[in-house]
C-alpha cells in the first residue's frame, strides 16, 4: 500500500502497541480535535481544566510544527495563545481551508459518524456552523481536516469522547453504520425516567450512541442516513426499533428512500430519516422531503478528457472479470461488471471500488481495456466540488471514503428543507 500524503498538519510516527499515536495521555488527534474545536468557537469562557488542556494541544501543534525553537518565552505565547489564539498566525492550517465556517451562522449542527464531510458541506450551505464532529477513521480524519479545517474527534462510544459534545445545538446530523440489532428478551422497562426500554433494544449498535446523544441533548431536529436496506433487514424489525427508540424519544418522525441520481450520475438510494423535537415543533413542523425524478445527467460530464495509465485495466484484471461475468451469466445469475453508458448514470460507487473497480468501468473505444474512475472523478460521482481537498491521502483510502460518502447535493436539499423548519420557528 502506498504510504499516505503529509496533511496539513503533519501526523507523528510514534505508534503504541495498541496502534494509537500518543502524547502524554491522550492520542496526537485527539489533542488536535481539542485545539481545532478551542478555535472555531474562540470567545468561550475556558474553566482551568479546559485552559490546560487547550495548553497542552497547542504546546504538541507546536512542537510537531517545530515552530517552538523560535520562540523566546514558549510558555506565555501558549498563555496568550489560549486565551486569544485570533492574534497569532500559528493557526493558518486551521482556517485556510475550501470549507471555511460561515461567517453570521444561523444555527448549530455535530457531525456524527463524519467520514469525507458531506454532511457539513450541506449544512453550511443552509449557514450551519458545525460544533462538534467525530470519525474513527484516520485517512477521513485528514482529509476532513484539510478541508475543514477541523478534527474530527475519535470513537464516539466512548464517553471520554461525548464529553466534548456541546450542551446545546440545534440539528445532529449522522451517517451512522447500520447493525445488527438483538430483540430477543427483549422488554418494556424505565430507563431514561420514563418509558422507553430504548437501551435494552438497541444497546451495543452505533445506533444507540446517536440514540443516546439525541436523549441527552435534546438538539431541535436530527437527519439521520443509511443503507435503503435497512428498512429490509431482519424482516423490517431493526427499522421499527429505530423508528419507535425515536419516537419514544419524544421526536417525529419522516423518512423516505431517496435515489442520488436526481442529483447525480449515479444510482444510489438511501434512506433519509429527519425527526423533530416535539416538545418544541408539537408535531407540526409541515416537514416535506424534496421531489424525486428521473436523472438528466450523465456520466460523462463528470470525466476528466485524460486521466493516467494507472487506471486503465491490466489485460490480466480484464480477462479475468469477463471470465467471472460469462461464469455467473451461464448460471442465471446477474453478477459482473459494469461498463458504463458514458451518456448515462452509472451503479452505485462501494466502498470496495478500490480493488478492481468493477462496478463502474469506463470504456476506452475499441482495443483499448475499461479504466476505473479516477478518486476526483468518484468525488464528483458523490457530489463534491473540484475545490475539495483529495490528495492528503492514497488513492485506496480517498476510494473508500467517496463509497462510504453520502450524495452532496441531495443531503443538502433535505437540509434545506429542514433549515426551513428550524427557522420558521425562530
Amino acid at each position: 500500500m502506498a504510504k499516505e500524503k503529509n496533511s496539513l498538519v503533519d501526523f507523528p510516527e510514534e505508534i503504541t502497541a495498541d496502534g494509537v499515536k500518543i502524547y502524554g495521555e491522550t492520542s496526537y488527534e485527539n489533542q488536535i480535535a481539542v485545539m481545532s474545536q478551542y478555535l472555531h468557537n474562540t470567545g468561550k469562557k475556558l474553566s482551568k481544566k479546559q485552559r490546560e488542556e487547550i495548553v497542552s494541544a497547542i504546546r504538541s501543534f507546536l512542537e510537531q510544527k517545530k515552530d517552538v525553537e523560535h520562540i523566546e518565552d514558549i510558555e506565555s505565547v501558549l498563555t496568550m495563545a489560549a486565551e486569544d489564539p485570533a492574534q497569532y498566525s500559528l493557526f493558518s492550517d486551521f482556517f485556510d481551508v475550501p470549507f471555511p465556517d460561515p461567517i453570521n451562522p444561523n444555527f448549530t449542527f455535530i457531525d456524527l459518524f463524519a467520514g469525507m464531510g458531506g454532511f457539513r458541506i450541506a449544512m453550511q450551505e443552509q449557514g450551519g456552523k458545525c460544533v462538534f464532529s467525530s470519525e474513527w477513521n484516520k485517512y477521513a480524519q485528514k482529509t476532513y481536516f484539510v478541508n475543514f479545517g477541523e478534527m474530527p474527534f475519535g470513537d464516539i462510544t466512548k464517553d471520554a469522547t461525548k464529553r466534548y459534545i456541546p450542551k446545546k445545538f440545534d440539528v445532529l446530523c449522522a451517517g451512522f453504520p447500520c447493525q445488527p440489532f438483538s430483540i430477543a428478551g427483549v422488554s418494556k422497562k424505565k430507563s431514561l425516567g420514563r418509558e422507553t426500554g430504548f437501551k435494552d433494544k438497541t444497546q451495543g449498535t452505533l445506533f444507540f450512541d446517536v440514540a443516546d446523544i439525541i436523549n441527552r441533548h435534546r438538539p431541535k431536529a436530527f437527519y439521520l442516513e443509511n443503507v435503503k436496506n435497512l428498512t429490509s433487514h431482519d424482516k423490517g424489525n431493526t427499522f421499527r426499533i429505530i423508528k419507535e427508540t425515536l419516537e419514544e424519544l419524544d421526536y417525529s418522525i419522516h423518512y423516505q428512500v431517496m435515489d442520488g441520481q436526481t442529483y447525480v450520475p449515479q444510482h444510489r438510494e438511501r434512506i433519509m430519516i429527519v425527526g423533530f423535537d416535539k416538545k418544541r415543533f408539537h408535531g407540526k413542523e409541515q416537514f416535506s422531503f424534496p421531489e424525486q425524478h428521473q436523472s438528466n445527467r450523465s456520466i460523462k460530464e463528470i470525466l476528466d478528457p485524460e486521466v493516467p495509465p494507472k487506471y486503465t485495466l491490466s489485460d490480466q484484471l480484464w480477462s479475468y472479470l469477463q471470465a467471472y461475468a460469462e461464469k455467473h451469466k451461464a448460471k442465471g445469475n446477474g453478477f459482473g461488471f459494469g461498463l458504463v453508458d458514458v451518456n448515462g448514470i452509472s451503479r452505485t460507487l462501494s466502498a470496495r471500488y478500490y480493488k478492481d473497480g468493477s462496478e463502474i468501468l469506463i470504456p476506452q473505444g475499441e482495443g483499448l481495456n475499461p479504466r476505473k474512475l479516477s478518486p476526483r472523478e468518484c468525488a464528483r460521482l458523490m457530489g463534491y466540488p473540484d475545490k475539495y481537498r483529495l490528495d492528503q491521502v492514497s488513492d485506496v483510502q480517498a476510494y473508500r471514503q467517496c463509497g462510504n460518502s453520502v450524495v452532496v447535493p441531495l443531503i443538502t436539499a433535505v437540509s434545506e428543507q429542514i433549515a426551513k423548519i428550524i427557522f420558521k420557528k425562530k
